[in-house]
């Protein structure tokens, strides 16, 4: 079981809050509490495995109260305020969610939270968490979730939307993006190829003809005004006659 802090200053998101834990099979409620100073006390004398905090709250927000724990439990964020993204993630936190969020939603953090305590048990961690710089953030449905830029393999234009297609991963986030500012965001391993495809140069597997074969099962066309670009490229890296 994952003993878990619910707090929020808001007495009907914190039900609701309450309401969700205890519907997830393996979280165990150990306290709930209408203020950061409530839950620093209780983990004065008790200890918890993690802690959903909402971040606006008087007296002490939940950023603060994050960063003042010494060790603190896993953290998944709720808020209303999507700027706090990339702060929630800095302090190294499982999850983010961006009321209003559901049960689905909810499901998703618990669900990275027993990950993230699994792999912390059997797999010490040896690596230190990308730098800033290799990240993106996403905004996708309720959620902001963050990236690793060299797990891109391609992006691929959807109308006013953008599909972002993940290594080992068989569907894509869906964020609300122009292709125009991912590519701006993007390193220079990255090419755009097509009016509809960005590509991580080093995704690839084969070129044939007019195509960029990603996969077996991904094949994406070269747009004309592209392929000059693209065919300069192939040559800084071909070698033979």
């Amino acid at each position: 079981m994952i003993r878990c802090i619910a707090i929020d200053d808001e007495p009907l998101a914190l039900q609701q809050l309450v309401a969700y834990i205890r519907k997830v099979p393996y979280l165990e409620l150990a306290a709930q509490c209408q203020s950061a100073l409530e839950a620093r006390a209780f983990l004065e004398q008790d200890t918890a495995d993690a802690i959903f905090c909402d971040i606006n709250m008087p007296d002490l927000n939940g950023m603060d109260f994050v960063k003042s724990l010494a060790t603190p439990p896993l953290i998944v964020f709720t808020t209303a305020y999507s700027e706090y993204a990339v702060e929630g993630f800095r302090v190294n936190a499982v999850d983010y969610l961006l009321k209003p969020f559901g049960l689905q939603d909810f499901q998703r953090a618990a669900n990275r939270l027993k990950e993230r305590l699994e792999d912390t048990t059997s797999n010490p961690p040896v690596s230190p968490v990308p730098h800033s710089d290799d990240v993106l953030f996403l905004k996708t449905d309720y959620r902001i979730v963050k990236v690793n830029i060299s797990d891109i393999r391609y992006v691929e234009a959807m109308s006013e939307y953008l599909k972002v297609w993940l290594d080992n991963q068989p569907k894509p986030i869906i964020t609300l993006l122009s292709m125009k500012k991912m590519e701006e965001r993007l390193p220079s391993n990255f090419m755009r190829i097509h009016r509809s495809y960005i590509i991580n140069l080093d995704k690839i597997q084969e070129v044939n003809k007019n195509r960029v074969i990603m996969d077996a099962d991904t094949y994406l066309p070269i747009g004309d005004i592209y392929k000059e670009t693209f065919q300069a490229y192939l040559e800084t890296k071909f070698l033979g006659k």
